[in-house]
């Protein structure tokens, strides 16, 4: 298994601030699983509107996060070097807990099925051990 600092997930994949939710990878196996952080802060701008004096990270941030995530396994691979990874949809997606500043959010995400140039990942989001989110990611890559 890898480990990934930000410039070489950055060589990776495209997104830069302010949609850049990937601070570390903790494993990588090519092609079949990621261990990712996403640091939360007070800092980030989406908690100006959600919400003033109890902010939440929006669902859909978690769920990108996920995507980002899981898309490194994918371009590690030979084949897709310098392509970009697509979110092509979602499934099967439920939020348990809210994830707010201050907060490490753990991002896995497993491989399950990759053809041609598609793949299927089952994301799992935690806070401190505990499942905030699930999704079922399908990821187109091109370029």
């Amino acid at each position: 298994m890898t480990k990934l600092n930000i410039a070489e997930i950055q060589e990776l994949i495209p997104n830069r601030y302010p949609i850049y939710f990937i601070d570390r990878v903790d494993e990588m196996t090519p092609g079949e699983h990621v261990l990712a952080l996403k640091n939360v802060t007070i800092n980030e701008e989406v908690f100006q509107g959600h919400f003033p004096g109890e902010p939440v990270l929006p669902g859909v941030y978690i769920l990108e996060a996920l995507a980002q995530a899981g898309s490194i396994p994918l371009l590690t691979l030979d084949k897709f070097k310098g392509q970009t990874a697509y979110l092509g949809g979602m499934n099967k997606v439920k939020f348990r807990k809210k994830v707010q500043p201050g907060d490490q959010l753990m991002l896995e995400v497993n491989i399950v099925k990759l053809k041609d140039y598609a793949g299927i990942g089952k994301g799992v989001a935690y806070v401190d051990g505990k499942k905030v989110c699930e999704a079922e990611l399908t990821f187109i890559i091109g370029r």
